[in-house]
């Protein structure tokens, strides 16, 4: 799916503590976004940063379906999941080079977090066309770039491409060392 994926040995810096200590705190992020019982999405969740927070906001009623392309991403991811006793509420699955797979979601989506994701993607209107027929009519997608990586034009023609379905923007984020978005379907 991407010309430019992360390679997964980055995925060890990318989950590290010190992410959370230099202001990317997961729950703060997530929680006035997240209920117990959702059915949270999250394409390209690396080794679980954002995933575990989640898992553990979903609760025992709620899932998260965490899709990446490397399967050492996923089997990292796994490992961690099972020693924080959250695996049960994740289903970590691999995605195709050109297809997130997740066909089967349709419409069952709450809340999908795109972070740090679509730069490496060869086409945002395909990703995110895919992310809009998971959703559920009210869902809502935390999309955020890394300002380090993308710029603003770039963010600014990525989320044209999230708009052009039946996501609006519905809130600019504040979210340290990112640009970022809340969009909801209608």
């Amino acid at each position: 799916m991407s010309e430019h994926v992360c390679p997964w040995w980055i995925g060890y810096l990318l989950a590290s503590p010190l992410r959370k200590w230099m202001g990317q705190d997961p729950i703060e992020i997530l929680r006035p976004y997240v209920r117990e019982g959702m059915t949270v999405l999250e394409p390209g969740p690396g080794m679980g940063f954002f995933t575990l927070p989640l898992a553990s906001l979903v609760g025992a009623a709620g899932r998260v379906i965490a899709v990446d392309l490397q399967p050492k991403m996923i089997a990292n991811l796994k490992r961690r999941a099972a020693k924080a006793g959250l695996l049960d509420q994740i289903e970590a699955r691999l995605s195709a080079a050109d297809t997130l797979a997740i066909a089967d979601l349709a419409d069952k989506v709450d809340f999908t977090l795109a972070f740090a994701v679509v730069h490496e993607l060869p086409d945002p209107h395909r990703f995110f066309r895919e992310i809009e027929g998971a959703s559920r009519t009210g869902a809502q997608v935390l999309f955020a770039e890394p300002r380090g990586h993308v710029d603003m034009k770039k963010f600014e023609d990525e989320l044209r491409a999230a708009t052009a379905g039946r996501f609006i923007v519905s809130e600019r984020l504040s979210i340290r060392r990112s640009h970022a978005v809340l969009l909801a379907k209608h």
